[in-house]
């Protein structure tokens, strides 16, 4: 374990105990830990010139964040589940876990209305995106076994298809929704094409945690219906630390999703595969391990048209290497095949990115990083697309297509 990951482990460590303790955080660890959860951004940050900066040039209209979660704890009775384990002390991993994650969507002080105060923040955040930026609201789907059954106890969290589309529903101008339906249940192909009637711009995967092997031939029947519905499927590659599951972490290895690009399906790797070693499966037997990154590089050299994407969501978190960042700044022949995202609410968690430690890699002037930390404690959305936006190596930055993701989806 290398020394950034070790200190996000202690600091979470930290903030467990101190909660399921009852002791109280000081202003100061309060402040390096905790999302201050302010307000609308105040006019000295609303008129800095790096505003105007990062949205020069763009199309508001095609402008999208193609990786939002929806959370909660369901106490709106809406059919969002969390497994008992992150309510409890005595699974301080996935308690901590849930601390934070309601925090960074700043749900975290309002009992018995947790689900709403998340949404209300989302409604708050996106009064400072440009009209035309829309966000994708992610449902998230139950863990099931092979045979196509519910597996509640490898279940870490859901978020329902219907919630998800209501929510979005409720702010046409700046949200749409994604759907996430498991393969392998019964009723996989009549999900999805309620779905697709209900207004879905995609399917949300995680791998490993809802048990989806993505070369298996259980898909192929949802592979065949989600292609002719054109939803592109947005699926999780590389290792998964954020979500414990059904499956394993062989589930996330990126080669795995050929089998969905031959079945017409465009496909979307989340955060580029940009975390995490895979078997390559292309190596035979006793294959070695490689970068799951280097094999969704691969997959991008033999799909170089048409319908193998990948989003940039939290490429910028502590836990990866500098040099993969710096490697999607420079493939510029990969820029018509890159989406921005977030991954929100991982921008509200402030000690997963560190504005200084990117502009001391060269990828950022320095002059913007105190800047960029005051909108954060603001608005983390605004935050995480102005960082991407202001990241350089050189000459190098995103191109301009990478931000107006729109284009990805026909039907949006």
């Amino acid at each position: 374990m290398d020394l950034r990951r070790r200190h996000l482990l202690k600091s979470g460590l930290l903030l467990g105990g101190a909660v399921a303790g009852g002791w109280a955080l000081s202003t100061v660890a309060r402040s390096q830990l905790m999302n201050p959860c302010l307000a609308a951004l105040p006019p000295e940050l609303a008129g800095h010139e790096l505003m105007a900066q990062v949205f020069e040039d763009l199309d508001p209209t095609l402008l999208r964040d193609v990786h939002v979660h929806l959370a909660g704890t369901g106490d709106s009775g809406r059919g969002i589940e969390m497994t008992p384990r992150m309510l409890s002390p005595l699974h301080p991993a996935e308690y901590v876990q849930r601390l934070f994650y309601l925090n960074a969507g700043c749900a975290h002080e309002d009992p018995g209305r947790v689900d709403a105060s998340y949404v209300d923040r989302l409604h708050n955040l996106v009064e400072a995106l440009p009209a035309g930026f829309k966000l994708m609201l992610f449902a998230f789907e139950r863990a099931y076994d092979e045979a196509g059954r519910h597996l509640p106890e490898h279940t870490a969290f859901h978020v329902p298809d219907a919630y998800a589309r209501d929510v979005a529903r409720g702010n046409p101008d700046h949200f749409e929704w994604v759907c996430s339906v498991h393969p392998y249940r019964e009723d996989a192909v009549d999900a999805l094409e309620a779905a697709a009637r209900d207004g879905a711009r995609a399917i949300k995967w995680l791998p490993p945690a809802m048990g989806i092997d993505p070369a298996s031939g259980r898909c192929d029947r949802f592979y065949a219906a989600a292609a002719r519905l054109g939803l592109p499927l947005i699926s999780h590659a590389g290792e998964e630390k954020a979500v414990h599951g059904a499956g394993g972490q062989e589930l996330g290895n990126p080669l795995r999703l050929r089998r969905a690009l031959d079945h017409g399906v465009t496909v979307i790797v989340a955060h580029c595969a940009t975390m995490g070693q895979d078997v390559d499966l292309d190596a035979g037997r006793g294959a070695p391990l490689r970068s799951s990154f280097d094999l969704f590089a691969r997959l991008m050299g033999e799909r170089r048209r048409g319908r193998l994407y990948g989003d940039i969501s939290a490429i910028t978190l502590r836990n990866r290497e500098v040099e993969v960042v710096r490697a999607l700044l420079r493939r510029e022949d990969w820029h018509d095949r890159l989406l921005y995202g977030s991954d929100y609410p991982l921008p509200g968690i402030l000690p997963l990115m560190s504005p200084a430690s990117l502009a001391r890699a060269g990828l950022l002037d320095a002059t913007a990083a105190p800047v960029l930390e005051q909108v954060r404690d603001h608005n983390p959305l605004l935050f995480d697309f102005m960082l991407k936006r202001l990241l350089r190596d050189g000459r190098h930055r995103f191109a301009n297509r990478v931000f107006e993701a729109a284009r990805a989806f026909p039907n949006a």
